[in-house]
C-alpha cells in the first residue's frame, strides 16, 4: 500500500483528505506543520507528500526545499487555497500544484499519476 504524508495545519482538511484518499487505497499519515513533517519523513518514508503552503512556523515552500534536499525522488504536491502561489517560482520545485477544493478529483488524479 502506498503511503502519503499529508501536511496541513487545518484539521478539517486532514479529515476530508484522509477519508477520500483512504477510499482510493492509500495509507495516509498526517502532520500539522512543516516541522512535524520533517520529523515524520524519515520514520514514515512516504511515497508522496501533499503539502499546504501557508502554515505557521515552517511554511510549505521551506518544507518543500527540505524534503527535496532529503530525497529528491519523493513526489510533492503543493496544495493551496490561493491560486497566485502557482505563479511563485519557488513552488515550481514541486511535482504538482493543486488549488484546494471540495472536489478532490484533480488531487486524486495527481496522486494516482505520481504513484503509478
Amino acid at each position: 500500500m502506498k503511503k502519503i504524508l499529508l501536511v496541513d495545519d487545518e484539521d478539517s482538511i486532514h479529515l476530508f483528505y484522509r477519508e477520500e484518499l483512504e477510499e482510493e487505497g492509500y495509507e495516509v499519515h498526517s502532520a500539522l506543520s512543516g516541522e512535524e513533517a520533517m520529523d515524520k519523513l524519515s520514520i514514515i518514508k512516504p511515497d508522496l507528500v501533499i503539502l499546504d503552503i501557508q502554515m505557521p512556523g515552517m511554511n510549505g515552500i521551506d518544507a518543500l526545499r527540505r524534503i527535496k534536499e532529503i530525497n529528491s525522488n519523493i513526489p510533492v504536491i503543493l496544495s493551496s487555497a490561493y491560486q497566485e502561489f502557482k505563479q511563485d517560482l519557488a513552488s515550481w520545485a514541486s511535482d504538482d500544484f493543486i488549488v484546494k477544493s471540495s472536489n478532490l478529483d484533480e488531487l486524486k488524479a495527481a496522486v494516482k499519476r505520481h504513484l503509478s
